[in-house]
């Protein structure tokens, strides 16, 4: 139907032989199956089903003003859509705008859509206006990102690649050669939780560094990042304040917090094209969840990206072939608990790509992980359009 819309809009032009006019509209996406075996160590197995689809459009109604439309639908089947609450887990919107639907809940398998880019974008000269729902990343590290206060996510949620969006105003002013200022006022159901920032990014003798001021959630907030590279090696930092408007929130008690990240990655070459990278994260004042499954699967806040002092993290990956590559990792948490990942991906295919993944989490008998140790086996084979 977009791409009806999309063709009926554009001008009436003679078509020179030969010569094709530019399109003013794009249409693509992907189809992925993936297969996820949960395997608990103190609990029944489980199999789990999921058929995403996802849809990318975008009208360019000039050389200045484009309207930009991403859809998700997914279709999820097996032992954990017959548990009771997981449709609405699943159709749980946390924007302004409620942008999600299921359209399926019954006899375990449940059928959602949702909008997570939906804007229109603006540009002239030095300025930039969008508003919308569109992702908002101010991260300067690839991992960990204190400084991205609109777009948190889970560093073990590898099947969502666009991440999530935010519903927001967003207004940039170029100032030079990788410089800019840039405002966002994000809106909340409930106003104490509104978000707004403002960040100074600019560019010093190869380094790239930002500062930024605002109020993220229920906190006040400071910081800034960097990232540049040390003899081939890239080396990148955040660190941001909380501090929080309220005493406390619905029963919990909140307090000022300092959340920082350290990450440096090098590129070995050779024929397998090794790469490491090494990561380390500081909560001062780390929130606890009530349990891993909570902590894996709620959103997280820039805040909230561990639930312990300090987090490492560590991977290395290379190519077996030209076709397939292979990414070893693994995080430790203060408190005893560990990750352990190993993943494959591999092309079938011009538009077709194979992935395969395990997850081990665990740790020590009172660590979070560990009381609940576990190991996740992923198979996901993608088709894109």
């Amino acid at each position: 139907m977009l791409a009806i819309v999309a063709m009926l809009s554009l001008p009436a032009v003679g078509q020179i032989p030969g010569l094709a006019p530019e399109k003013s509209w794009d249409l693509g996406g992907y189809v992925k199956y993936m297969a996820t075996a949960t395997i608990p160590d103190e609990a029944s197995n489980s199999l789990d089903h999921l058929i995403h689809h996802r849809l990318n459009y975008e009208y360019r109604f000039n050389d200045k003003l484009r309207f930009n439309l991403g859809m998700r639908n997914r279709l999820l089947f097996g032992d954990s859509a017959e548990l009771a609450g997981y449709g609405d887990l699943i159709g749980y919107d946390p924007g302004y705008m409620d942008l999600s639907k299921n359209w399926l809940d019954k006899m375990g398998v449940v059928g959602n859509s949702q909008f997570d880019r939906l804007y229109l974008d603006w540009r002239r000269n030095d300025w930039q206006f969008r508003g919308g729902r569109f992702r908002i990343n101010w991260g300067m590290a690839t991992l960990w990102n204190p400084n991205d206060l609109f777009n948190s996510y889970s560093i073990y949620d590898f099947d969502y690649e666009e991440r999530p969006g935010s519903d927001a105003i967003f207004v940039s002013k170029k100032l030079g050669y990788a410089s800019s200022v840039d405002l966002v006022y994000s809106p909340n159901n409930d106003s104490e939780l509104t978000s707004y920032a403002g960040r100074y990014l600019f560019n010093y003798q190869g380094w790239d560094a930002q500062l930024l001021v605002g109020k993220s959630g229920l906190d006040q907030v400071i910081g800034g990042g960097f990232a540049g590279d040390i003899k081939g090696a890239g080396l990148r930092g955040e660190l941001s304040w909380f501090d929080p408007t309220q005493d406390e929130w619905q029963g919990a008690e909140l307090a000022t917090a300092v959340v920082g990240s350290l990450e440096m990655d090098y590129s070995f070459g050779g024929q397998r094209n090794w790469m490491g990278r090494t990561a380390m994260l500081y909560i001062s004042n780390p929130q606890e969840p009530t349990n891993a499954i909570a902590f894996l699967n709620l959103p997280l806040t820039a805040r909230t990206l561990s639930f312990t002092e300090f987090t490492w993290y560590g991977d290395v990956s290379f190519d077996i072939s030209a076709l397939s590559r292979v990414t070893l990792s693994s995080t430790y948490y203060q408190d005893g608990s560990y990750f352990i990942g190993a993943s494959n991906s591999y092309s079938l295919a011009d538009d077709w790509q194979l992935m395969t993944v395990l997850q081990r989490f665990d740790g020590t008998g009172h660590s979070l992980f560990g009381k609940s140790a576990s190991t996740l086996l992923f198979a996901q084979l993608k088709w894109s359009y």
